[in-house]
């Protein structure tokens, strides 16, 4: 296991929440391939640790990667089949920014055997880490809520039109969750005024949400994906703004009880 692939912080509720895209660490044999653009790893999931810090007080347990979604995406399949198909999509190896342009100098693009390297040296320790700590989780509890927790800049036209609403929930069209954890999640959303909201929208899950979430087995995969002006500036030099986030934190915590609270009421 690379010592540069994830923390994990085992918790004692049935409740995990993966954080896939919060990392930027580029290893140094990697940067000279890249435009210097990049180095700064500005799609990030910026600052998902600081904005979730309650969810160790609850009690849950925390997976969260170092490596740049630059360098390998943990969200996207081994094949790197496309998540939203008919739609631009970032790759298992991404080779552009959200904007559209590319992240490689040209004719520097990783290539299918380093595509595999990446693939296990970052991905597998990742994913095996998630599905390790699952399988704990289940054996303890019975059931879990996995919670994959992403942000995103509010307007990037490349991917969708026109401006996200502010909170994005995703359960696979109903696929990954039992449809009362959903309802729960999306009742605390519809209790408050300040933040738009939507279910299975533009974002409806990645792989993440899409591989584990398997209600049969007992596991409810959840993603979330906000827009990143909620809590933090969207440009350079993406400053954590611990206003905006003090009055998020209060929703988003209720989102996690929620869905845990409704995690136990379902039938064994």
């Amino acid at each position: 296991m690379s010592e540069l692939s994830f923390d994990l912080y085992r918790g004692h509720l049935p409740l995990l929440v993966s954080m896939p895209h919060m990392g930027s660490f580029i290893p140094a044999s990697l940067k000279g391939s890249l435009l210097p653009r990049a180095l700064d790893s500005e799609d990030a999931d910026w600052h998902m640790d600081r904005l979730y810090d309650f969810v160790l007080d609850m009690g849950a347990s925390v997976l969260r990667p170092r490596i740049s979604r630059y360098v390998i995406d943990l969200n996207r399949p081994p094949d790197d089949t496309p998540m939203y198909p008919g739609a631009a999509n970032t790759e298992l190896c991404p080779t552009r920014f959200f904007t559209g342009e590319p992240i490689y100098h040209s004719g520097q693009e990783p290539s299918g055997e380093e595509k595999l390297r990446r693939r296990h040296a970052y991905w597998q320790p990742y994913h095996d880490g998630l599905e390790q700590e699952l399988s704990r989780l289940v054996a303890a509890h019975g059931r879990v809520l996995l919670w994959d927790a992403h942000s995103i800049r509010s307007e990037l036209p490349w991917l969708f039109e026109g401006r996200l609403p502010d909170l994005n929930v995703g359960t696979a069209n109903g696929q990954s969750a039992d449809p009362a954890i959903a309802q729960a999640v999306m009742g605390v959303c519809s209790e408050q005024t300040r933040y738009s909201h939507v279910l299975n929208g533009r974002f409806k899950g990645g792989y993440i949400t899409r591989r584990y979430g398997q209600p049969a087995q007992g596991i409810h995969a959840v993603q979330l994906e906000l827009c990143q002006d909620l809590y933090m500036q969207e440009c350079a030099p993406y400053a954590y703004l611990p206003e905006r986030a003090r009055v998020l934190k209060p929703t988003l915590e209720r989102m996690l009880r929620a869905g845990v609270e409704a995690l136990h009421g379902l039938r064994p």
